[in-house]
């Protein structure tokens, strides 16, 4: 009796007011479940979106989340304008803070020294475990057109058993009561903190240098220029020479990057140790910040914001209203399928079809 019906013209203005209508829907689901759930829902999403933002120790603890989502936002951001859909930022996280730890726990000397070379090293270490993971599924589509999707997430099951493994063996404390988990780094390699008495730390300050360097690139750089041109129209863009394996190789190579930094930096921020929990699952939660934020680096610095919204109002959830913690993640899903259907309803129009309904023939 429905059917859906491409519209005419679409609006930009529309496509980009469509994350706030799917955050809107979010806000109203959200209130609905809360109520199913017995729970006042105005108290509810006062514990999700207002209590962070109270204090300045809310503020930093936002910051702490915003930081390696929006590091992998962007890189996916550009991946995805270039049509290449890289679904294992998590593996890439994972491996770059493995990298990186590794790399710092070499250098600890037992003096507690390090110093801004000695970090600078550290993070180079994670940014280039990342390449390595993200080169292997980008070698695989290149050379034997392997679905980049499957490769990518296949990749991070893999990273997480690496991770595993090395934090109860090789890696593992050996004063730590057995616990898989590394020594802790020295206070002189971890990262600066911005704000007294708060866990924020440089790592907010990368992330939003990478985000504005990521829109030079898309917007001011023949490189980024052909990386879209590639993503929007493969035909013309062979048709103009530009090389899709240069774009292949640079969105997922570039996204890699980030994604390393974004692991080292909680290696080196607010955990100072590698742990089987590196990530709570940041590299997923960025694909929706990258979509939310419509693929633009600079809309990812606001996605990434409620993303993180989600995080800690969720563990506040926890614990003031007795809520399991797969709130998060059941915030994370509607916030995505409420987005996919205001994507929908912009592109098409519904249309009732009346002959139908009486029974009659279209």
């Amino acid at each position: 009796m429905f059917k859906l019906e491409a519209r005419a013209t679409n609006s930009a203005l529309m496509a980009w007011l469509s994350p706030v209508l799917a955050l809107l829907l979010t806000v109203l689901v959200g209130a609905a479940l809360f109520m199913a759930l017995g729970k006042d829902p105005v108290a509810g999403l006062a514990v999700f979106f207002i209590e962070p933002m109270r204090t300045v120790q809310g503020w930093a603890e936002l910051g702490v989340k915003v930081a390696p989502l929006l590091l992998i936002a962007v890189g996916l951001a550009i991946c995805f304008r270039a049509n290449v859909y890289n679904i294992g930022a998590e593996g890439q996280l994972v491996v770059g803070a493995i990298a990186g730890g590794a790399v710092g726990l070499s250098l600890d000397d037992g003096s507690g020294g390090g110093g801004a070379f000695a970090i600078a090293l550290v993070l180079l270490a994670g940014m280039a475990g990342g390449m390595a993971w993200a080169a292997i599924t980008a070698f695989l589509r290149d050379k034997f057109n392997a679905s980049e999707i499957l490769v990518s997430l296949m990749l991070v099951y893999v990273a997480q058993l690496l991770l595993s493994y090395l934090v109860y063996g090789v890696l593992k404390d050996p004063e730590g009561f057995n616990f898989p988990q590394s020594k802790l780094l020295p206070e002189g390699l971890l990262l600066p903190i911005m704000i007294l008495h708060t866990r924020l730390h440089l790592g907010i300050v990368l992330a939003l240098v990478a985000a504005i360097a990521g829109w030079l690139y898309l917007s001011r750089s023949i490189s980024g220029f052909r990386l879209r041109v590639g993503g929007m129209a493969p035909l013309a863009a062979r048709y103009a020479g530009f090389s899709s394996r240069k774009s292949l190789w640079s969105s997922l190579l570039i996204c890699g990057a980030l994604s390393g930094l974004a692991g080292v930096g909680e290696v080196l921020g607010p955990l100072g140790q590698l742990t089987p929990s590196v990530s709570p699952g940041y590299g997923f939660a960025a694909i929706i910040v990258a979509f939310v934020g419509r693929l633009h680096p600079i809309g990812v610095i606001f996605a990434s914001f409620i993303m993180a919204l989600f995080y800690i109002g969720g563990e506040l959830a926890q614990s003031r209203l007795g809520l399991p913690s797969a709130i998060t993640g059941v915030f994370q899903g509607i916030l995505l399928f409420a987005l996919l259907a205001c994507d929908v309803l912009i592109q098409y129009k519904l249309r009732f079809n009346f002959k139908r309904f009486k029974g009659g023939t279209t």
